[in-house]
């Protein structure tokens, strides 16, 4: 008997250390690991359609999945890359003018243009009074920033680096939790000392609940780009279709949202001189856009959820401080879980 407890006991320590060993591992790979299990959780109808479509191949299909996906998410993001490299170029341009002295008369038409260039003389004569170059000032501090941004290539390059391989490691992934997430999953039941029925239950929610947090987000990012395009296009500004586009992409960002794309908006409407399109533009912006994703995406997550709007709230902002953007799925669907088992527990200890 003591044997038996002996064996046991070692047993259970070597799978411990084990597992513990295993998790630092796969440590520097858990979120990209874990974008590539949601991502395969969102398309894994696709995956099983294209797999009757081919007549059961499931490596061609995975495979031709991974491939859709991979261009659905690089050819926007090379377009969006080009034309905001493109806008960094010209800023520096106007910059660089404006501290040159050159090319200012194109801006000068601008009454809020005009107000900002009376400002700047009426502070340079002041700061000239104590022997202060404003424009030498700020070309000094530019010439500090470039030599800054130079310092920091090698950090910059090893985060581009960084985030290219976690992109591939999340494709890798992706592709196998296609072709044998099935497979995977059912080896994980097999390990839950639970029903089958319970297992069954425990999985479900664990779908549903990244259903529920992808198509609320969706659903609200759209609404807001469709409320923000209409106002662009009511107001008169040029490319309306493309930034309520771009709107809708960046209301999926956890941090900026729609504001990313309307505040700039605002601002040229300023710089235009229409000062009343840009007033309505910002109190459109904050009031209603900004309000849709603050009221609809609760109602929406948390109805599919069943969960108490109020947990719904803490779990996506302790979600997002705890595990950065990954943590506007996992929070809800933490909590999904949790009350899944809460609900187990009730019904099948709490009466014993």
């Amino acid at each position: 008997m003591n044997q038996n407890w002996l064996v046991t006991i070692f047993f259970f320590v070597l799978l411990l250390v084990i597992l513990y060993l295993a998790f630092l591992i796969l440590s520097p790979f858990l979120k990209a690991i874990a974008w590539a299990a949601i991502l395969a959780i969102v398309v894994y109808p696709v995956y099983v359609w294209l797999v009757k479509l081919l007549r059961g191949r499931a490596t061609a299909s995975a495979l031709i999945v991974t491939i859709l996906i991979t261009l659905l998410i690089l050819l926007p993001a090379f377009r969006i890359a080009g034309f905001l490299s493109q806008e960094a170029l010209e800023l520096a341009r106007t910059v660089r003018a404006l501290a040159d002295g050159g090319e200012i008369e194109l801006w000068k038409g601008k009454p809020l243009v005009e107000g900002f260039m009376r400002f700047w003389e009426t502070i340079s004569f002041q700061l000239a009074s104590f022997d202060v170059d404003l424009r030498k000032v700020m070309v000094q501090g530019a010439q500090l920033g470039s030599g800054f941004l130079v310092s920091q290539a090698t950090g910059i390059a090893q985060d581009v680096f960084v985030f290219v391989a976690n992109f591939i490691i999340v494709l890798f992934s992706f592709f196998f939790f296609l072709r044998d997430g099935k497979h995977f999953c059912d080896s994980i039941r097999r390990l839950l000392p639970m029903d089958p029925e319970h297992q069954s239950h425990l999985f479900e929610n664990i779908v549903n609940s990244v259903f529920a947090v992808i198509h609320g987000c969706l659903i609200v990012a759209i609404i807001q780009g469709l409320l923000a395009g209409l106002a662009y296009w009511f107001l008169g500004l040029p490319f309306a279709i493309l930034l309520g586009v771009a709107t809708a992409f960046t209301a999926l960002l956890p941090i900026g949202g729609s504001t990313l794309i309307s505040i700039p908006a605002c601002i040229y409407l300023f710089i235009q001189g229409a000062y009343l399109k840009g007033v309505i533009l910002l109190a459109w912006s904050l009031g209603i856009v900004g309000t849709v994703d603050n009221v609809l995406k609760p109602l929406l997550i948390g109805t599919r959820l069943r969960l108490p709007i109020l947990f719904l709230f803490f779990s996506i902002l302790g979600g997002l401080a705890l595990f950065g953007a990954l943590g506007l799925i996992l929070g809800p669907v933490l909590f999904a879980l949790l009350a899944a088992l809460l609900d187990l527990y009730m019904k099948e200890y709490a009466r014993a």
